[in-house]
């Protein structure tokens, strides 16, 4: 754990430290703020990948050029933080997947296999599809590092957002809705104002 990653934003600091406690008690995977972000891909086309649902069916990014775009957001079905999301999640694919954007989950974690996504995102209501990364090879072509994460993908495949959701994983706490504004300024025609923030939450366990 990089202690000193919490005190760059101290808004987090409190809320990652709790689940981390609470991580570590549960035997889930460590928390940290995210680092060492893939600053590179932006304004760049985003790297193809081949991966199966938990039913099988396999997936590319390329099928889906030519909405609106693809948010991508790497999950995790034990991670407190990435759970602590589940709903916004649910939210913002039903308000913008009608308006052409497609929603992946992907779960690069190397000890939650496709039965257990399988359990996960239907206890909890996932109106997207989540795709396993096995052996973390797209989470590691893409550089990244927690759960969750998020890749906004524009129409013609070019990675125009990454990092975290919003700025906080207590839903009373948020005060900037990142991913929205970015989805918001697509939609619109206009530049994304801030197109790059701390992702955080838990590591990628990696194979």
């Amino acid at each position: 754990m990089r202690l000193h990653d919490f005190f760059r934003s101290p808004g987090l600091s409190v809320l990652i430290l709790a689940a981390c406690a609470a991580t570590a008690l549960s035997a889930a995977p460590t928390c940290y703020a995210g680092e060492g972000t893939p600053s590179a891909l932006l304004g760049n086309p985003m790297p193809d990948f081949k991966l199966s649902d938990f039913a099988g069916v396999e997936h590319t990014l390329a099928r889906y050029h030519g909405g609106k775009g693809v948010v991508l957001i790497f999950v995790s079905t034990k991670c407190p933080v990435s759970n602590a999301y589940n709903e916004r999640m649910i939210e913002l694919a039903a308000e913008y997947q009608p308006k052409g954007f497609q929603f992946l989950g992907i779960n690069a974690n190397k000890m939650e296999d496709p039965a257990e996504m399988a359990s996960h995102a239907k206890g909890h209501g996932w109106n997207f599809p989540v795709l396993k990364d096995s052996g973390n090879a797209y989470a590691d072509k893409v550089a990244a590092s927690v759960t969750p994460e998020v890749y906004l993908v524009d129409a013609a495949g070019i990675l125009r957002y990454h990092g975290r959701i919003d700025d906080s994983q207590d839903p009373s706490g948020v005060k900037t809705r990142d991913l929205k504004a970015a989805l918001d300024a697509l939609i619109t025609g206009q530049e994304i104002a801030k197109r790059e923030s701390k992702a955080f939450g838990c590591t990628i366990k990696r194979g």
